[in-house]
Parts: structure tokens; C-alpha cells; sequence
């Protein structure tokens, strides 16, 4: 069966997604981030694409894109294999880094544009790891403009809300309600790669899924006596949910 088309968007948006393959981690440490914030640039440079908004979660990226020249799949495409090959190069992880295809949702009028951009900069925030202000890996600061503007073209947006203040107010809406992991008692996936290590001795918790049964029911009961919930697991080493919690014994009080 060959692939479904994209829908295509009338107004040239798109809100994309890139997840990490097996939502494995993607960035493991700044510099992968500002690695890719440069790819980014120089993609978009080079497709003519305008990006009005971005944000770079640990195993996933949220982009808000606009395609005049009908290039994105391109555009995508260079970026992804680009990134993939020098990552697998310096980690030395081997396969797929990237999920499958890219996802591209049409953005066709103006609220659900705005909407877009709250969405994508609440996302630290949602997924508790910082406030919306406080992540420097989006372009939240770029339209607040307390950093000046590289790879987002503000201007669009702000000139829809009213400005700065407009933008500072819009955002407020959609982030009234603090969620930061510390608030929960969950641990935010930085500090989880980074307790997974000193567990594993410094062993790539992306290689635990080739180990034999044994040995890798060990180190995955590790991680789970660490603190770390089911889903960080997963996401840092590419084990299905249901196994982890197959061969870990699931412990009450230990969230998923």
C-alpha cells in the first residue's frame, strides 16, 4: 500500500511534528539542540520557508512553518537525514532516529494559527520540565524579545495580536496554570538520561534493547528502582511500555 498524500493547506501552514524513533531522546545535550537550531536555519534558508514558531522538546520537535513555494516535504526530508546521520555519528547509535514521516497538520485561519503558536511554546511547561518563559529552546523569547530573532519570523503574529504586550497576554492564557514536574514529584527527562547512566555505568540506555533477556531485564528493573516512571524508560531506550512493565513487576506508588 503506498503512502497516504499530505493535506495540503491552503494558507501555506503547517504545524510539524518530528518525534524521536520509539520517542527515543533526540537531544541529549545542548549542543545536539543548537545543532539542529542550525541545520534548522540553514534549511529553511535554502527552501524559502518562514518558521513562525518552534520548540525542541528532549525525544520531539514542534515546528509552525510557512510554505510558500510548496517545498516542506523537501525542506524536512534534508533536515531530518542531515541531523540523523551526524547524531548517529557522534553517539554512535545506529538506525532510525527519526519516527517515520514527519506529521504536518494544515493551519487554515488565523485562530487556529494562534492557537498553534501558545500550543507549541506551552509545551515545556505542559510536559513539566520548565516554565513557558523559562525554556530556552523555543521561540518564546524571540517573540518577547528578550533574544533577538534568528530562525522566527515574529512579525505576522505579533502584528495579529497587538505586539509584545499582545503576545505576552495571549500567552498568558494558555499557561495560567504552572504544571513543572517538580510540582508533581516527577522527574524532568534531562535528570533521568542522566540518572540512567550513573545506574547503567555509563552504559547507553538506547543499547539496553540488545541486550540478552537477562541482562536486560536487570537494567531496566534499575531504572525502575532510580524513580524513573515506565514512559521515561521507554522513551530513553526504546522498550515497549507493556514489556517494561512485564518484566520490572510494576510497583504501586511508582508513577507510569
Amino acid at each position: 500500500m503506498g503512502r497516504i498524500p499530505r493535506v495540503r493547506s491552503t494558507s501555506g501552514v503547517y504545524h510539524i511534528t518530528l518525534r524521536g524513533n520509539g520517542k527515543q531522546i533526540l537531544f541529549e545535550r545542548d549542543e545536539d539542540r543548537r545543532m539542529f537550531c542550525t541545520m534548522l536555519s540553514d534549511c529553511v534558508e535554502r527552501y524559502q520557508l518562514d518558521v513562525l514558531a518552534w520548540c525542541l522538546m528532549d525525544n520531539h520537535v514542534h515546528l509552525l512553518v510557512l510554505d510558500r513555494q510548496h517545498e516542506l516535504s523537501a525542506a524536512m526530508h534534508q533536515l531530518c537525514s542531515r541531523y540523523a546521520r551526524i547524531y548517529n555519528q557522534c553517539t554512535g547509535h545506529v538506525g532510525s532516529v527519526f519516527q517515520g514521516r514527519f506529521a504536518s497538520e494544515p493551519v487554515e485561519c488565523n485562530a487556529h494559527l494562534l492557537e498553534a503558536v501558545r500550543y507549541i511554546h506551552a509545551n515545556p511547561e505542559k510536559a513539566g520540565i520548565a516554565q513557558t518563559d523559562a525554556w530556552e529552546w523555543s521561540s518564546y523569547a524571540e517573540y518577547a524579545g528578550t533574544r533577538k530573532a534568528s530562525i522566527t519570523k515574529p512579525d505576522l503574529v505579533l502584528n495579529m495580536v497587538g505586539g509584545r504586550d499582545g503576545f505576552l497576554r495571549m500567552s498568558a492564557e494558555s499557561s495560567s496554570q504552572p504544571r513543572c514536574e517538580e510540582q508533581h514529584g516527577r522527574i524532568p527527562d534531562a535528570e533521568a538520561l542522566q540518572r540512567a547512566r550513573d545506574v547503567l555505568d555509563g552504559f547507553d540506555p538506547g543499547l539496553i534493547k540488545t541486550l540478552e533477556r537477562k541482562l536486560r531485564k536487570q537494567a531496566l528493573s534499575g531504572l525502575r528502582r532510580e524513580g524513573l516512571s515506565v514512559r521515561q524508560i521507554a522513551r530513553l531506550t526504546g522498550v515497549g511500555v507493556r514489556t517494561i512493565y512485564r518484566v520490572t513487576a510494576f510497583r504501586r506508588g511508582v508513577q507510569p
